[in-house]
């Protein structure tokens, strides 16, 4: 529809060109391999700084990271990455991203800087360039003092580095970091998730992050989708589930319980006992915790602990298992 001849056409065009395409936008997506459907109809935009993967064996999370990164066709459907179609213009699309594969795929007797180097050069960047990146990037990681080592004489954190190292080398704007945890003991896992969470902060990159760890979902990301059966059956973003459940109160009391839970009545809010001097608490619209505050004092009842509870993504991922598909 053509706009009214008295509105300026140019603002127009210039404002929408500020709106900012989100990260991975679903189109629809399938993915068949023979006659097994793997995807099936993926729709959804996603925008986070830091993108959390998740479902059970099969789910279909490898296939999706392999179908944007370009190395299925899909079979209906597609996607865009930073607005830029995944079939029709991959080339552009390798250039902005990084890959940290869950299996090793170092090549033999090579160094890590060598080995860096050339996965930079593969991205685009120019011999000298990507030999710079590559000593920046081992470093950062924290190999620099063994970086000229060969990558068959790594620990399995090292080579984790490594993976690491390759895929952001040559500074792209989307990072897919398939398992990078995996195996590690827990000191080399927490260096891992330092990292995630500085490149996350700085934001330089973005994160598409797949995991069978929830904990590492929970502590990096502020987005989830959950896949099942080769379909979305959750989309998430988890400030906004945790803002959303601010209204579920876990209360400890010392006093007059009874007294203070007929009140609690009368105020309108929704109560369950879970012990002698605990309750859980649902504040209703127009309620605060002050009006709580106010009414333990009337009733000379002292409330000893308050915590607001909200799902942890254990509890969302378990009830996507069990409740089917939801979606963006």
């Amino acid at each position: 529809m053509a706009l009214p001849a008295s509105v300026p056409q140019e603002p127009i065009k210039a404002q929408t060109a500020l709106i900012e395409p989100p990260v991975i936008d679903l189109h629809g997506l399938s993915v068949s391999f023979g006659r097994r459907q793997i995807l099936k109809n993926l729709r959804g935009d996603l925008r986070g700084k830091a993108i959390g993967l998740l479902g059970p064996n099969g789910a279909g999370k490898t296939t999706l990271i392999h179908t944007l990164l370009g190395f299925h066709q899909p079979s209906s459907g597609t996607a865009h990455i930073f607005g830029l179609d995944i079939s029709d213009e991959a080339k552009q699309i390798r250039s902005l991203i990084g890959y940290m594969p869950e299996r090793d795929s170092f090549i033999a007797k090579m160094s890590a800087v060598h080995f860096v180097r050339l996965m930079g050069e593969l991205s685009g960047l120019p011999p000298e360039a990507a030999l710079e990146r590559a000593h920046e990037a081992l470093f950062y990681v924290g190999l620099g003092e063994a970086r000229y080592r060969r990558l068959d004489s790594y620990s399995l954190g090292m080579k984790q580095l490594a993976k690491l190292a390759q895929a952001i080398v040559h500074g792209p704007k989307l990072i897919f970091l398939d398992e990078p945890t995996n195996g590690l003991d827990p000191p080399a896992r927490l260096r891992m998730i330092k990292l995630i969470r500085e490149i996350r902060d700085s934001g330089q990159a973005q994160i598409l992050l797949s995991s069978h760890l929830l904990v590492d979902v929970e502590e990096c990301c502020d987005e989830i989708l959950i896949l099942k059966d080769g379909q979305i059956a959750v989309y998430c973003n988890l400030e906004e589930e945790r803002k959303s459940n601010r209204k579920f109160l876990m209360i400890e009391t010392r006093g007059d319980q009874e007294k203070f839970v007929k009140a609690l009545g009368k105020l309108g809010c929704e109560y369950a006992l879970s012990g002698a001097n605990r309750m859980k608490i649902v504040l209703q619209e127009g309620i605060d915790v002050r009006d709580l505050y106010r009414l333990a004092d009337q009733e000379q009842v002292q409330l000893r602990r308050l915590s607001y509870k909200r799902d942890s993504l254990e509890d969302i991922f378990l009830k996507a298992m069990e409740n089917g598909y939801g979606g963006l």
